[in-house]
């Protein structure tokens, strides 16, 4: 099985591609310095592909950043929900590594976010409790730190990033949609700056000599990442 079809198919599902990785990496011995560069670099595409995706909201906010509100408070909500994750990446983030990184870890994860996942979807049927909201632009600086909340669980390998913001929006009364946009847009700075920190600890490491041989491999890996993502 090849890691980079696995991560296309899974990347933007509320499945977790990381943990996917894993599993197979373990089976195909590729849980090595090598086979962690590969991720980075495949998740590298994949977000560019968001950004891409989105260019016309990302070039709107940055133009008009200092003249309309919308646009600050746009920022300012993606900041809030952004801080827990990040706070709590850099506090717990070697030991998460140390502990979490096995298959055993990975797999529960993976049962008990199935459970969670069909646990929303059945209350959201129920519930009257949804917001009539239908754009990002009317959340409140609470449903950001609400969903900022959610996406620590993201944290623990198994946990679908994507999957824990919209399912977490959802279960603070947030529509589908909204949760999903939403999600979205936290991609962008939550594996952007995840993968800017990996790839410095890479360039700064004595183990990094050896990627020059793999250079065309991780180049591959990249482009393709950033095209599916761009179809899906």
């Amino acid at each position: 099985m090849d890691p980079l079809l696995l991560f296309k198919a899974l990347m933007f599902l509320p499945i977790s591609s990381t943990g996917h990785l894993i599993l197979v990496g373990d089976l195909l011995n590729f849980n090595d310095e090598r086979g962690k560069a590969f991720e980075i670099i495949i998740q590298f595409g994949a977000i560019l592909a968001v950004c891409w995706e989105y260019r016309e909201r990302l070039l709107s906010v940055t133009n008009t950043l200092f003249s309309s509100k919308q646009s600050q408070k746009f920022v300012l909500h993606v900041v809030i929900a952004c801080i827990p994750a990040m706070g709590l990446g850099l506090i717990f983030g070697k030991l998460i590594k140390a502990h979490l990184f096995s298959p055993v870890p990975v797999a529960s994860a993976f049962i008990v976010g199935a459970f969670v996942i069909f646990w929303a979807e059945y209350r959201q049927t129920k519930a009257s409790t949804m917001r009539q909201i239908d754009s990002i632009d009317q959340l409140t600086a609470l449903d950001a730190l609400k969903v900022g909340l959610a996406q620590c669980a993201a944290l623990i390998p198994g946990t679908s990033r994507s999957g824990a913001t919209i399912i977490g929006g959802m279960l603070f009364g947030l529509p589908r949609a909204v949760a999903t946009e939403f999600s979205f847009f936290l991609a962008i700075p939550v594996i952007g700056g995840a993968t800017a920190y990996e790839l410095l600890k890479i360039a700064n490491s004595s183990q990094a000599f050896g990627f020059a041989e793999f250079a065309p491999t991780l180049l591959v890996g990249f482009v393709a990442a950033f095209i599916s993502a761009f179809i899906c």
